[in-house]
C-alpha cells in the first residue's frame, strides 16, 4: 500500500474521517526502528482497551471450536448418508448473501466508503454481514481500517510477518497468527472511537452493531426454520442448521481468515505496494471476489477488487447490479490509466 487514497488525502486520513467531523489528528512521528527503516507506529489512542478479556477469549474461542466440531459431526453424518440436497441447497441459499453482507457491507461499503446507498440497504447489508458470527460490524471495521492504515507494519492487528521470528517455524507462526491467533490477541485491535467514528456516529450501524447477538442467533435461526417448514420435522430443522448455520459458517470464516493470512503470503502481485498483499485467484469464488487482495490494497477505496475480465469479482458484480437499478451511487473506479500508472512490471 502506498499510504494514498484514490481521492488524493493520505489513507490514514481517509480512514478515519468522521461523517460530522473533520479527520482525525495525523498520527504519532515516525521512530526509528533499530531493526529496520523508519516506521510509524500505532498511537496508544489507536488501540481498542479490552473489556472483560477473559469474557471476550472464551466466547472467541467457543465461536472458533464450535463450527469446526459440528463438521466433524456434518462429516459423520454424510459417511452415514444423513444428508439431504434441501441442506445443500440452504447452506449455499445463505452462504452467498451472508457472504456479501462481509463482502459488500462491512468491507466495501462500511470500512472502505467504495460505494453509497441508503439507511435502510445499509442497515440489511449490516445485518447480513452480522449473521456471519464475524464479530460487531464497528469492532470488524475499526480493526480492518487499522489494518490498512499499518499493513504487515507494527500496529497491523494481523499481519503474519511482524514479530514472528524467522525461517519456516516463525511463517508458521505468523501464518497461524494472522488466520485465528490474532482473534485472541487485544495488543493491536483497532480503536472504535478512533478507527470508526463514522459508524458510531450512524443510527443505523450503531444499533445494528449493539444487537450483535439477536442477528447471530437470527442466522442460525433461518435455517432451522426453513428445514422444519421445507421437511415438517424438527430433526429436518436441526439438520439444516447444523450445515445451513455451522458448516456456513465455518466454511465463511475461513474464507474470511484466508485473506488475512493467505492472501498476505502467497499468490501474484500486480501492483506496486508498501505491503505483502497478493492475489490468489483460486480463492476469488469463495470469497466472493476478496482474494484480488493485492489489487484491493493498491486501490483501497475501488469497489472492484477484480480488475480484468479473468479477475471475477462477484462483489464487484453485485454492487455494479445494484447501480444499475438505482439502488448504489457515486461508485468508486479505477481508471485504466491509473491501474497502469501503479502496475509491476510482467
Amino acid at each position: 500500500m502506498d499510504g494514498r487514497s484514490d481521492n488524493g488525502l493520505s489513507l490514514r486520513q481517509d480512514l478515519h474521517m468522521s461523517a460530522t467531523a473533520g479527520p482525525v489528528e495525523a498520527p504519532a512521528k515516525p521512530v526509528e526502528d533499530p531493526a529496520g527503516p523508519l516506521h510509524r507506529g500505532p498511537t496508544p489512542e489507536e488501540i481498542q482497551e479490552p473489556v472483560l478479556e477473559n469474557l471476550d477469549r472464551f466466547i472467541t474461542g467457543l465461536i472458533t471450536v464450535v463450527p469446526p466440531a459440528l463438521v466433524v459431526l456434518a462429516g459423520w453424518q454424510l459417511w452415514n448418508r444423513g444428508l439431504h440436497l434441501r441442506d445443500i441447497v440452504l447452506l449455499i441459499a445463505l452462504y452467498i448473501p451472508i457472504g456479501l453482507g462481509v463482502t459488500v457491507g462491512f468491507h466495501r461499503l462500511l470500512t472502505h466508503r467504495s460505494f453509497k446507498t441508503s439507511p435502510a440497504l445499509r442497515g440489511l447489508f449490516a445485518v447480513l454481514g452480522t449473521m456471519s458470527i464475524e464479530g460487531p460490524v464497528i469492532s470488524w471495521v475499526a480493526d480492518h481500517r487499522k489494518h490498512h492504515a499499518y499493513s504487515d507494519r507494527l500496529g497491523d492487528p494481523h499481519s503474519p510477518h511482524v514479530d514472528h521470528g524467522g525461517g519456516w517455524k516463525g511463517a508458521l507462526r505468523g501464518l497461524a497468527h494472522a488466520h485465528v491467533g490474532w482473534l485472541f490477541d487485544h495488543q493491536q485491535r483497532g480503536s472504535r472511537e478512533r478507527f470508526a467514528p463514522d459508524l458510531i456516529a450512524d443510527p443505523v450501524v450503531n444499533f445494528v452493531d449493539k444487537t450483535f447477538i439477536f442477528w447471530s442467533l437470527l442466522g442460525l435461526a433461518i435455517p432451522f426454520g426453513l428445514g422444519w417448514l421445507i421437511a415438517g420435522t424438527v430433526a429436518a430443522g436441526l439438520e439444516a442448521m447444523l450445515w445451513a448455520g455451522a458448516v456456513r459458517i465455518f466454511i465463511l470464516h475461513h474464507v474470511t481468515y484466508s485473506i488475512n493470512s493467505l492472501c498476505h503470503f502467497f499468490g501474484r502481485r500486480r501492483f506496486a505496494t508498501d505491503d505483502e498483499s497478493h492475489n490468489l485467484s483460486w480463492l476469488a469464488p469463495l470469497s466472493f471476489g476478496e482474494a484480488w487482495h493485492n489489487n484491493h490494497h493498491a486501490f483501497p477505496t475501488s469497489a472492484f477488487h477484480g480488475m480484468t475480465k479473468r479477475e471475477v469479482d462477484l462483489s464487484g458484480l453485485t454492487i455494479s447490479g445494484l447501480e444499475r437499478l438505482g439502488l448504489v451511487w457515486d461508485v468508486q473506479r479505477i481508471s485504466p490509466d491509473r491501474q497502469a500508472a501503479k502496475a509491476l512490471a510482467d
